[in-house]
């Protein structure tokens, strides 16, 4: 009977989501690995080198196989045609085939190759600007790193936190259960009377709500944390990195944002731009190949012939485009050089903040940990004066809410100190995978 009992258990045991157990260290690695705004991000990095083997091109001769047909009696066509194709004969000086010839097939194939010589750096100019342009997109995954790594963080400890906070609430509730009995012992001791059971009855009650509310903040916390490691919202884990102080530095990590080094190299592409536009406005020296064959019929071999050619193209006048170009790519370095002034100082603003959140969140925790103390000790007492008809069931409920709402903001503190400590790298730009604040 016992077996028959158990099978349904273990069915039911065996459908259930396995957990499997994740440190906070394993979070942020798997975050990394597979987040979508990071592999958006790397893609964009392959995108922008390809971008640079697109300038080098510049550099690189261009063939092209071109295919021609034509046909007419137009007499110097013919005449020039039948050259092409090495078909000229003493017959063809006959006056009347000068001017009035038969049409003419021509069959034309070429093989075209063109070749920059020198243009004023212009080619180099552009290899720069998609080089440093590939550099923008590396910050550019290294802040979204440093948003994924600190959100999968705030969303680990949001996790770790609705928890210990449900267990506050599972305690506040069998505190409160205790406080029931007692009254109730009291009461039938003819120390107390039934309004004192319905007032803690009533406080059960608001235990229950806690800690329904809190089971369901951890439910909600573990969706949000999937979400940000890039997985199923209904994955399940076990979470065994625990909500803990976090090492405090002796002072803020120097300055190294990923956006203010953007904004550096965002100068240094207008610069590069600017040069580009410059060189539209000085010459450029090139070469080119042609090797030809023409023929009448496509199948038949035809007269081949060749031709080199150098070229210099110098741009005198544009309506002033490439000098306006050159204008606004200047104008755009200025104002990033502008910009990064302004954001050096915004950042910093950032850093000091958060070192001051850190500062008070410290300060709180060691102010709540006393708290704790002190209302638990409060609690003991009174409840052994409320034993002896000496405190009343308001100074029970009173001191068991104390309790509860010390150690909650014990929590809230620590989890905002941990918080803070990574806001601290994170505004600095020093945040990655092997930081001490997610140790």
């Amino acid at each position: 009977m016992k077996s028959a009992r158990l099978i349904p258990l273990l069915l039911w045991a065996s459908v259930l989501p396995a957990q499997s157990p994740l440190t906070l260290d394993e979070a942020v690695r798997m975050a990394l690995e597979k987040h979508p705004s990071l592999e958006a991000a790397a893609a964009k990095i392959r995108a922008s080198e390809a971008r640079i083997e697109q300038a080098r091109s510049g550099w690189m001769p261009k063939v092209a196989y071109q295919e021609s047909y034509q046909r007419g009696n137009n007499p110097v066509y013919v005449f020039g045609a039948l050259l092409t194709q090495r078909q000229f004969t003493e017959a063809n000086f006959n006056i009347r085939s000068l001017n009035r010839p038969d049409a003419l097939n021509n069959f034309q194939s070429q093989v075209v190759a063109d070749q920059t010589i020198y243009d004023f750096g212009a080619t180099k100019s552009g290899i720069r600007a998609a080089s440093l342009a590939r550099e923008m997109s590396d910050e550019e995954k290294k802040a979204l790193e440093q948003q994924v790594i600190s959100g999968v963080a705030r969303a680990y400890h949001g996790v770790t936190l609705a928890r210990e906070a449900l267990k506050v609430a599972e305690e506040g509730l069998k505190s409160a259960e205790a406080d029931l009995k007692r009254a109730q012992t009291v009461r039938d001791a003819g120390m107390a009377t039934d309004a004192d059971v319905l007032s803690i009855q009533v406080h059960v009650s608001a235990m229950r709500e806690q800690q329904i509310r809190r089971k369901y903040d951890a439910e909600i916390g573990m969706a949000a944390l999937n979400e940000a490691l890039g997985l199923s919202l209904d994955t399940q884990h076990e979470l065994t990195s625990p909500l803990t102080v976090a090492r405090l530095a002796a002072e803020a990590p120097a300055l190294q944002r990923a956006e203010l080094r953007q904004i550096r190299l965002m100068a240094d592409l207008a610069g590069e731009q600017a040069k580009q536009a410059r060189a539209q406005r000085l010459p450029m020296i090139g070469f080119r190949g042609i090797l030809e064959a023409d023929r009448q019929q496509f199948g038949n071999k035809g007269g081949a012939n060749w031709m080199i050619a150098a070229s210099l193209k110098w741009n005198l006048f544009d309506g002033n485009r490439a000098k306006q170009m050159q204008k606004e790519a200047e104008h755009q370095a200025a104002a990033a050089r502008a910009t990064e002034k302004q954001l050096q100082s915004a950042l910093s603003l950032q850093v000091r903040k958060a070192r001051t959140d850190l500062l008070a969140a410290q300060e709180r925790i060691t102010v709540t940990e006393a708290t704790v103390a002190q209302a638990e000790e409060s609690q003991r007492i009174l409840r052994n004066r409320y034993s002896s008809g000496l405190a009343t069931v308001t100074d029970i409920l009173r001191a068991d809410t104390a309790v509860l709402d010390a150690r909650t903001r014990r929590l809230a503190a620590i989890y905002d100190q941990r918080m803070a400590a990574i806001s601290v790298d994170a505004a600095a730009g020093t945040l990655n995978g092997a930081s001490d604040v997610l140790k």
